[in-house]
């Protein structure tokens, strides 16, 4: 009940961002820094910290994980005050869970995921320098293990796990807000993964279910 829930608040938050897109299309401005005279193609880079979590019903103490995200991006204007921002980075996200049994002890197991992202966007700003940007995500798994921080135990070899246990690929919606002083910009944004990481027929369909990559992305970045 709790992860419908939560499903339906992050569905409600993406419903509310793409009604401010519609709304303020008619009204937007194009950021530009005051030596610019015309829009204009920009590349960056950018980084900073993730606040990620796996939606699952299969743990009962599931905790944020914090993580880092870094790479690159280009804005590309396609009219004044609307733009496509492409990225690439490299994104750790995961979760942490805890366990208190008689079997095992008492723990937590620490998610580490690995991700080379690709986010798309659509940029509309609100005014000059605040925009809200809306778009999905593509993403490849390329490292992954599971850590047991109080090594109390191991529920059948899940500390085992590494990147070829999940699914490679991961799909989602990401959606958020941008503030730009010349060319530097911050900004937040929540990323909804749409793909189980376990993969059905072994040990990480069974442990994690359904579970979805989900969190907040805190950035930095400075463009060209």
């Amino acid at each position: 009940m709790k992860t419908k829930t939560c499903i339906k608040q992050k569905f409600a938050f993406l419903l509310f961002t793409t009604s401010l897109v519609i709304f303020s299309t008619v009204h937007a401005q194009q950021q530009q820094t005051s030596d610019e005279s015309a829009l204009a193609t920009k590349f960056g880079i950018k980084g900073g910290l993730n606040l990620t979590n796996l939606s699952s019903d299969n743990f009962n103490d599931n905790h944020l994980k914090a993580g880092f995200n870094v790479g690159i991006f280009s804005k590309i204007p396609v009219t004044p005050g609307f733009s496509i921002q492409p990225e690439l980075l490299y994104s750790l996200k995961g979760s942490k869970t805890d366990y208190n049994n008689f079997v095992e002890g008492t723990g937590e197991y620490r998610f580490n995921l690995g991700y080379v992202e690709l986010p798309l966007l659509a940029v509309v700003n609100l005014t000059k320098n605040f925009s809200i940007h809306l778009g999905g995500y593509g993403a490849y798994l390329t490292n992954a293990n599971v850590k047991d921080v109080n090594n109390n135990g191991t529920i059948q070899n899940i500390t085992d796990l590494n990147a070829n246990d999940f699914n490679r690929w991961d799909f989602g919606l990401a959606g958020g807000l941008g503030f730009d002083i010349e060319n530097f910009t911050i900004g937040a944004r929540y990323n909804y993964g749409l793909t189980d990481i376990g993969k059905s027929n072994n040990l990480t369909g069974a442990a994690l279910g359904s579970a979805k990559n989900n969190g907040l992305a805190i950035y930095v970045g400075f463009g060209f």
